[in-house]
């Protein structure tokens, strides 16, 4: 399977009068967070809220800002979410996919909202239980 990149739509959940910003991700279920470019962060006027230590495809690790909150949106689905300042591209990981209920259809190579649930979001919300003896 090739890259996919899916155009989606960021915007500071707590500051709604700042524009929001379109941006090409990079889509990655591989990866656990949203990442943002240092640029964005400042545009959308997001402040750090903790550290976060990174470890890369290499086995290099690194801390970096963890900010929010994120609005992130796609096929009108949206998410609330904190974001990772790294790089210099936008990388929409796996819980904020999860959040949105969009999935990679790798025959099409693309983002695609979950065929199980086509006109909102679903969720799970379900557990199970541990018998103790």
């Amino acid at each position: 399977m090739g890259l996919v990149y899916q155009h989606i739509r960021l915007a500071n959940a707590a500051k709604p009068e700042l524009e929001e910003i379109d941006a090409n991700a990079l889509v990655n279920s591989g990866a656990v967070d949203l990442c943002i470019p240092r640029l964005i962060a400042r545009q959308l006027k997001l402040d750090a809220i903790e550290q976060r230590a990174v470890t890369y495809a290499d086995g290099r690790k690194e801390a970096v800002d963890y900010v929010g909150p994120i609005l992130v949106e796609v096929f009108g689905r949206r998410a609330f979410t904190g974001g990772m300042v790294m790089g210099d591209q936008v990388l929409l990981g796996a819980i904020p996919m999860e959040s949105m209920d969009v999935l990679i259809d790798p025959r099409r190579q693309q983002l695609v909202p979950n065929p199980a649930n086509p006109n909102i979001p679903g969720a799970l919300a379900m557990g199970f239980r541990i018998e103790w003896p």
